[in-house]
């Protein structure tokens, strides 16, 4: 058995959006978002509500930022996300509030099933809970669910769903220990 790429069906993942407003996201997308440019994160979350995107308050978005389809993601209040993130949205991507990506994080919601000769893509939506954050150069993959206040790691990979207040560290991700906060 070999692996035929000529026989891969791209499926449509446009969620009903034409040609010409996909086109239009790739030049916002160029021009605010995947550049140096520092844009004002107001003038960002402004752009991405446009493009159908739910995003709530107190959101700052840094440069170099990398969204696939504002319109399959939503965003909570007070969410940092940092340096040259990648949130490659094929399907929904909901992050709640008080959430943090770190600089060089990816939410990947498509991988390809390497039993298939034709290469099929397969996706899942990607959940984080409130208070979760995915460290520098973490990766998410698809239909992964990071419960309440969990933290992955700099540079740890996760294909499974994390645990509550629980800190995941690895590749792939194991969890190493709780996630207790200091009192004052």
């Amino acid at each position: 058995m070999s692996v035929f790429l000529s026989e891969y069906n791209n499926k449509d993942f446009s969620h009903g959006k034409s040609k010409f407003f996909r086109l239009l996201w790739m030049v916002i997308s160029n021009l605010f978002f995947d550049t140096w440019v520092p844009y004002h994160s107001k003038l960002k979350i402004m752009l991405l509500r446009f493009f159908g995107a739910k995003i709530g308050k107190n959101g700052i978005i840094r440069p170099n930022v990398r969204i696939k389809q504002p319109w399959c993601l939503e965003v909570g209040d007070n969410v940092w996300i940092g340096e040259s993130v990648w949130i490659d949205n094929l399907v929904q991507v909901t992050i709640h509030s008080d959430v943090c990506l770190s600089q060089g994080s990816v939410l990947l919601t498509g991988n390809h099933d390497y039993k298939s000769k034709s290469f099929e893509l397969l996706v899942g939506e990607i959940f984080l809970e409130s208070g979760v954050w995915i460290g520098a150069k973490a990766m998410v993959g698809p239909g992964v669910r990071c419960y309440s206040h969990s933290v992955l790691s700099a540079g740890s990979v996760t294909f499974k769903d994390t645990l509550p207040y629980c800190i995941y560290q690895g590749n792939p991700a194991e969890p190493k220990r709780k996630r207790i906060f200091n009192v004052v």
